[in-house]
């Protein structure tokens, strides 16, 4: 028999090993940082993936974009009242400063995110009254029945009542205006991780919460967490390349091919809910900028000449190299409301486009200001680049603006764009999501990613209508309806369907996730 110093020693040593064998560091890297920490702020996919690492929701979407329980275990309409959403909130639930979860602070969050500043409110319009019937019991009360609910809760984050008033966040941040608050660049969530350290677009660390309640379902592998947003894309490549970076989210298309060969590493590849698309102001009487008469926008010839004028197939071939597929609704075919019919892309035409310039009294064309983001999505100025050419050709001038997502969704917030880029992902997997922010008359809670100055009274209609239609034939009735209206109007020029892929050291365990969010709980390292 050993002694038993010797037996310590070897006791010792085993919890060591075990351990390292747990305290995995992953180094992770996309082209954009968080625009806030602040979880109710903004409804943007990189402060979604960073939140997402900090805070729960009451369900959210896992890796097959399957819907789980979160902090909430259950939810039900409630059997005497159908507008009545039944949450049971999980127990012994901790933040990570040690303040207790209760049903208290659900009804403090979804408040907070129904506020005028909230970019969450437009996903929370159907909502009269939230409230807690005991300390783990939530009622979601609505105007109508919302049988989409639940779904739109995904991103909807829980904060601490109590940390939140302490620090005199209660309301959340005016994004648009610049406001700086303690919530901007700190978090106290009940996520699988904490934050060590933070400077916005340097580094984020996060270490892992040994006390998550999840702590025994999920592998929580990773026990330190290191983001650090590159913005050029062949910096990034040569981060991973060179083993500063472990997980490259958003591989840039040029490089995929590279990576797929290079020793030690491999790619991940799916199809990611999200469509790339621009936007134009036709409801100004006149442009910000540029030198037409009037607003030529406003004339759907115009707008049907854009349409044919961008040539979605050369820019999959010549941009995005085959990544991409040409779109001509903002859905993706696993959205519900997707049709075929609608999804067809015309063949570019410049001389059908040409003709309707002509038509529409604007022959010898017009200039104007397009602005696109640089480091949101994949080669986005690129794709830009590849527009001012091409409508160059019938006879429009496009000053292009192209700049970082914190300027570009400022100043478009602020609608202070005629011509503009923007991508469109659907978490709730159903188009009412797509009218009620895009389509909808911009008003109050309504229509709030709307910068067009689109507005018709019968989607308004049919967005409100769509959103409490318990009977599914009916609603799909509705969706199609809604979706023929705009398709016919040209609303929108989409150009396509993003496709992903992320680039990882081959001892990574890690799928894509079509919402293009991590959720590095689920990592595991071979």
């Amino acid at each position: 028999m050993l002694p038993k110093k010797t037996l310590l020693a070897t006791a010792v040593i085993g919890a060591m090993l075990a351990t390292a064998a747990n305290a995995e560091t992953l180094r992770w890297t996309r082209s954009a940082d968080s625009l806030t920490m602040d979880p109710h702020s903004q409804n943007e996919g990189p402060t979604h993936s960073v939140n997402h690492q900090i805070f729960d929701t009451l369900l959210y979407q896992d890796m097959d974009v399957e819907y789980q329980p979160g902090l909430a275990t259950e939810w039900h309409v409630k059997d005497d009242d159908p507008t009545v959403w039944v949450f049971k909130i999980r127990e012994g639930v901790t933040f990570h400063e040690g303040q207790s979860l209760t049903a208290d602070d659900v009804v403090f969050s979804l408040n907070r995110a129904r506020h005028e500043h909230a970019d969450m409110r437009g996903l929370l319009t159907s909502i009269k009254e939230v409230r807690a019937e005991d300390d783990y019991t939530v009622h979601v009360e609505t105007h109508e029945p919302n049988p989409l609910l639940p779904n739109n809760l995904t991103n909807l984050f829980i904060m601490s009542r109590e940390w939140a008033e302490e620090h005199g966040v209660e309301e959340p941040q005016n994004y648009a205006a610049g406001e700086e608050t303690h919530a901007v660049r700190n978090a106290n969530g009940t996520g699988p991780f904490r934050v060590e350290s933070r400077e916005p677009d340097v580094r984020t660390v996060f270490v892992r919460n040994d006390d998550y309640w999840g702590i025994d379902d999920y592998p929580m592998e990773i026990s330190r967490l290191v983001f650090t947003p590159i913005e050029s894309a062949s910096t990034r490549v040569a981060a991973l390349l060179s083993g500063e970076v472990d997980l490259l989210q958003e591989t840039p298309v040029q490089d995929i091919e590279r990576l797929a060969n290079a020793d030690g590493i491999k790619n991940e590849q799916g199809a990611e809910n999200r469509t790339i698309f621009l936007g134009m102001d036709l409801g100004s009487a006149e442009l910000r900028a540029g030198d037409a008469e009037g607003n030529p926008f406003a004339d759907r010839r115009v707008r049907e000449a854009v349409n044919l004028a961008v040539d979605a197939y050369t820019i999959q071939r010549a941009v995005m190299r085959g990544n991409s597929e040409p779109a001509g609704m903002i859905a993706p075919p696993f959205v519900n409301g997707y049709t075929e019919e609608m999804d067809e892309v015309l063949e570019a035409d410049t001389d059908r486009a040409m003709e309707l310039m002509e038509e529409a009294g604007y022959g010898d064309g017009f200039r104007v200001t397009m602005h696109c983001p640089n480091d949101r999505y994949v080669n986005d100025e690129q794709i830009c680049q590849a527009v001012v050419s091409m409508l160059a050709r019938i006879g429009i001038t496009v000053d292009l603006v192209a700049q970082t997502r914190s300027l570009h969704f400022a100043e478009l917030a602020r609608g202070e764009y005629d011509f503009y880029m923007l991508g469109w992902g659907v978490p709730t997997m159903d188009s009412e999501y797509v009218f009620n922010y895009l389509y909808h008359t911009k008003e109050d809670d309504r229509g709030t990613w709307n910068f067009t100055g689109f507005s018709d009274e019968r989607v308004d209609e049919l967005t409100v209508a769509m959103g409490q239609e318990v009977d599914e034939e009916a609603r799909n009735e509705m969706i199609a309806e809604a979706w023929q209206i705009v398709h016919d109007e040209i609303i929108y020029i989409p150009i396509h369907h993003q496709m992903l892929t992320w680039s990882m050291r081959d001892d990574i365990e890690f799928q894509v996730q079509s919402e293009n969010t991590p959720h590095f709980k689920y990592l595991r390292f071979n």
